[in-house]
């Protein structure tokens, strides 16, 4: 397609610079082997984070998911911590950027000397890739329309959802599900029917007073998932997991999804039922003034 064609959701992302395996290259010029495991079968995983005032929200987490992801699945080569938050900051240098950035590292298995997925033909260690993009936080007011999508959300007896890969393609069918229904997402439910998650996001639930959000039996245990069922205690609510059905979420008071680009998103509707009172509840309120906190207490600097 000719770029001339193409609307980029914010224009400063036309001119960026990305990192891959050393290299800072513009955006035209980013670009890795066909021979690559993430393009022979998305043999790759992944950290999404959040940069405020030059300071990356929980980065030693996300890293440790990163290496965590990486070791299950016998990658060879992996870069140190130290080099990826080294690359980190060349290219966040690079492009000048010190908030309201969203960055997007995916770490393969590295380039193939023959197409295979055979992870023998892998001989020339990790590809690391940085992409930073220019994306302010934009839920913090608006409430999300959902549905409850069709596609199942993978539990560990196939592809475990701990570790944080590229394999995202029922989390995409869920996705497409939501575009035709336009609107904003989509809730997967595990294999019992409870509610897993999205099919970006953790989701939480407001009944009364307390707080509920599913087991990460086959949904991926977030990160800003965990600090939140850690630290709202220190405001005085009360946070379990459960099982949760369709029901109880339709019935619930209110409803948030968490995740570092979208952070704590108020949810109105989910297949046309209006939750709580179609507005932001004091609750969710309370929990987003808590994660600003957090953002501030716990970002590393890194520029």
């Amino acid at each position: 397609m000719n770029d001339e064609k193409v609307t980029l959701p914010n224009p400063k992302n036309e001119d960026i610079k990305i990192f891959i395996n050393g290299e800072i290259l513009p955006r035209n010029e980013a670009k890795i082997s066909v021979f690559d495991s993430v393009v022979q079968g998305g043999d790759a995983v992944w950290e999404g984070l959040r940069l405020y005032e030059g300071k990356i929200f929980m980065l030693e987490a996300h890293l440790t998911r990163l290496m965590n992801s990486a070791k299950v699945l016998a990658y060879e080569g992996v870069p140190s911590k130290n080099e990826i938050r080294t690359a980190l900051k060349e290219v966040l240098q690079a492009n000048d950027m010190h908030n309201d950035v969203h960055m997007r590292l995916t770490l393969t298995r590295g380039k193939k000397v023959t197409s295979g997925m055979n992870p023998k033909w892998n001989q020339y260690g990790c590809t690391l890739i940085i992409l930073p993009e220019w994306k302010a936080p934009i839920y913090r007011s608006k409430g999300l329309k959902l549905i409850t999508s069709s596609i199942r959300r993978n539990n560990p007896q196939f592809l475990d959802s701990k570790i944080h890969h590229n394999n995202l393609l029922n989390n995409i069918l869920a996705k497409i599900e939501a575009n035709y229904s336009r609107v904003d997402g989509a809730v997967m439910l595990d294999m019992n029917g409870f509610l897993s998650e999205t099919n970006s996001t953790n989701i939480f639930l407001v009944k009364g007073n307390k707080l509920f959000t599913p087991f990460a039996d086959s949904c991926l245990p977030g990160i800003t998932r965990n600090l939140l069922i850690e630290k709202v205690k220190s405001v005085g609510i009360d946070c379990s997991e459960k099982n949760l059905s369709i029901t109880e979420m339709y019935t619930a008071n209110e409803m948030f999804t968490t995740g570092t680009e979208g952070e704590i998103a108020p949810v109105f509707e989910v297949d046309g039922r209006v939750i709580g009172n179609g507005e932001i509840g004091a609750i969710t309120k309370k929990i987003q003034k808590l994660h600003l906190e957090l953002i501030e207490e716990l970002g590393e600097s890194i520029i």
